[in-house]
């Protein structure tokens, strides 16, 4: 036997204690009790994971950290300082974490009361302080803590340095980064991303080229920011340089990398090469594949672009708020409202369609497409309205001269106390022009300098000036052009010369035109327009001469020409056209709608035929108008919806007059986007009440 005695017996209650403690040692420091825990925090499966926990009989510190950041992660702020507060021993990560859990929850306040009680702060707690600070723009704050701090290490000075950018301070971030003791490719890294970010990309540029002399190695991070940067400064020679320093590195496959280049070539209008990147391996990134989808709608490749977008969701690759702008906008540029609508229905499907970025590119798709109502349904439902959203609706207000709704929006965007600037009185001016809004628009001028932080643009000038020229106020248009603190523009003396159009008054139009070819000798806008004013006023010989002068100079006057968008086609028509498939039907169409317009009284207005030709001739020509054409063959394409025909020139008066009466005719609604608006034809009237 190995024991001749027996060793002396210990009480039964330290047994019993012992036995207690080693059950409790295995319950709690169990690795599979540990490893359940933290797949569900891992999982994100919160209430599992505190299920589990609270059968837990005396928890460690170290799951209970691990508790209170999953609590933190899941914005469950509450639980987790609950059970921070039971803790009886709390270490220092423990409060540095709870400090960060309240700044991640955006509860400054109460991070800020836990700092203050921490007897013993590292740089960790005063680093993790002045971020939250910084990510609330409270910089003033931030700054007084760092110059608190005991001691900085290199992740304190970046954090200040990245703040400082994100809150728009860039020369204080450059100032920094040169008074840091120590740089790592992290604080370069910052400096890098943060001046292309704030537009000063060949600085940017600078300062990679600086960090290769002190020979920090880039992180795929700064490959990624250094690309971005020649793709934003359009630096194809230095891009191709450091695309291969990527490949040399192995970083080539890194997602963001990638996305980089893919922008980089897209920028430099380099579309193959950037279809090259992306094509060198598989992705199930969705950064790289909107990078692609926004490259090829930067190039104006609308159609790959949205055959991109459909790839990814055949794949079943999720789109995100970048992919669904950007396919968004290439809807828009094909003023497809059809193809719009599908990807509409994609976004509600995923919950995006209240985005604000979404809403937004929906908002301008519907707008441009000549639907505005549902442009203002889409508006209504963004739940966080950011000033792009508001000029976005204000805009499309405009552009279909609904002038009350526009200053409806704009006084709900005045209770809501949201920013405004040039862009939104711009949008407001050319509301109350298209609407014929005088006293409200000559009020709203005022309003600008005296009760707003925008200062009065040549923009803004222009729209007063149009607004007095429609209403028929030419002299006063010009006495405010002679007053006003800057030079006017071209846009200023065509607004000018526009109404001189509408009111007929030679005098004024041939001193306006004047100044326009002072400006710009080879403004053929500014030819056409006195043109037609002499055609208008049956000055022939001074048309011809206009003409010849034009000629000389080898302006061309760009032809009229109509469109409608069916199924992602666009079916284009001349004035006189007969090269389209359907051209027999089309002018039989035709044929029909000119007889009924007689029976309703039609009468052609011939002073719009702008040619010395006979008034038979001068008919015909009228009739035969893009418009015209592109609306029967919507009608013979089409059965009881409405009608929307793009044109690239001014409608032209009596097809104005002709157009309300086919609505009638049909009993379809008509839209005609123009040059200057959308007109809505409905019942032998017209949205813009003849004021166009």
């Amino acid at each position: 036997m190995l024991f001749l005695v027996a060793p002396k017996p210990y009480p039964i209650s330290i047994y019993s204690k012992s036995l207690i403690g080693l059950a409790r040692f295995f319950r709690v420091a169990s690795p599979t009790c540990y490893s359940i825990l933290s797949d569900h925090l891992k999982n994100r499966q919160i209430d599992e994971a505190k299920e589990l926990f609270e059968r837990i009989p005396s928890p460690n510190i170290y799951l209970c950290t691990k508790m209170i950041a999953g609590y933190a992660e899941n914005l469950r702020l509450n639980e987790a300082l609950q059970l921070f507060g039971k803790m009886p021993v709390k270490d220092t990560v423990m409060w540095n974490l709870m400090i960060k859990g309240c700044v991640d929850c955006g509860d400054m306040e109460m991070g800020l009361k836990l700092f203050e009680e921490m007897t013993q702060r590292n740089v960790i707690s005063y680093t993790t302080m002045i971020s939250g600070f910084l990510k609330f723009g409270e910089v003033e704050e931030a700054e007084s803590l760092f110059r608190e701090m005991p001691q900085r290490d290199v992740a304190a000075w970046n954090a200040m340095i990245y703040g400082y950018f994100e809150n728009g301070r860039v020369e204080e971030a450059v100032k920094l980064f040169e008074m840091m003791p120590y740089r790592n490719v992290i604080s370069w890294t910052s400096v890098i991303s943060g001046l292309d970010q704030h537009g000063r990309s060949d600085e940017a540029l600078l300062i990679f080229k600086k960090m290769l002399d002190f020979f920090i190695e880039p992180t795929s991070s700064t490959f990624a920011s250094v690309i971005t940067a020649c793709a934003n400064a359009r630096d194809l020679s230095l891009g191709s340089e450091i695309h291969a320093s990527v490949v040399k590195l192995g970083y080539l496959y890194d997602t963001y990398v990638t996305a980089s280049l893919i922008t980089l070539y897209a920028n430099c209008m380099h579309m193959d090469d950037s279809s090259k990147v992306f094509s060198e391996r598989l992705h199930i990134n969705i950064v790289v594949w909107t990078s692609l989808l926004t490259g090829y709608g930067l190039n104006y490749k609308h159609k790959e672009a949205l055959k991109v977008f459909g790839e990814m969701i055949r794949i079943g690759l999720l789109p995100n708020q970048s992919s669904f702008t950007s396919a968004l906008n290439s809807s828009c540029e094909m003023e497809s409202i059809d193809l719009g609508k599908e990807i509409h229905g994609v976004a509600v499907k995923l919950g995006l369609n209240t985005d604000a970025f979404v809403g937004n590119s929906l908002v301008v798709l519907y707008s441009k497409c000549g639907n505005i109502n549902n442009g203002l349904v889409v508006f209504k439902e963004i739940p966080e309205k950011n000033i792009v959203s508001w000029n976005s609706i204000i805009v499309g207000c405009a552009q279909h001269g609904c002038g009350n709704w526009a200053l409806t929006l704009f006084a709900q965007m005045v209770r809501s106390r949201a920013d405004m600037d040039d862009i939104t009185f711009t949008g407001l001016l050319a509301a109350c022009s298209h609407s014929g809004m005088l006293e409200k628009g000559r009020r709203l001028f005022q309003y600008i300098p005296q009760s707003s932080s925008v200062e009065v643009t040549l923009e803004h000038y222009s729209c007063m000036v149009d607004i007095l020229c429609r209403s028929g106020k030419l002299n006063e248009a010009e006495d405010l052009m002679k007053s006003m603190p800057m030079r006017p523009n071209l846009s200023i003396w065509l607004a000018l010369l526009s109404g001189c159009k509408k009111h007929l008054n030679l005098e004024l139009a041939e001193r306006a035109a004047e100044n326009v070819f002072q400006l710009d000798p080879n403004c053929s806008a500014a030819y056409v327009l006195l043109s037609n004013i002499y055609a208008f006023s049956g000055r022939w010989s001074d048309v011809a001469r206009v003409r010849g002068n034009m000629k000389r100079r080898g302006n061309i006057k760009q032809p009229g020409c109509s469109w409608v968008n069916q199924k992602g086609i666009r079916h284009t028509f001349l004035s006189g056209d007969t090269s389209h498939p359907l051209s027999d039907r089309i002018y039989e169409k035709l044929e029909w709608l000119t007889e009924k317009l007689k029976e309703y009284g039609y009468v052609p207005d011939q002073r719009y035929a702008l040619h010395d030709v006979e008034d038979e001739q001068k008919e015909v020509m009228l009739s035969y108008h893009s418009e015209r054409l592109a609306i029967c063959f919507a009608l013979i394409t089409t059965h009881g919806s409405g009608i929307t025909v793009m044109k690239n020139l001014r409608v032209c008066g009596d097809c104005h007059s002709a157009i309300k009466l086919i609505a009638k005719i049909v009993g379809r609604e008509i839209i005609i986007r123009d040059s200057s608006r959308f007109h809505h034809f409905r019942d032998g009237f017209c949205s813009c009440s003849d004021y166009w």
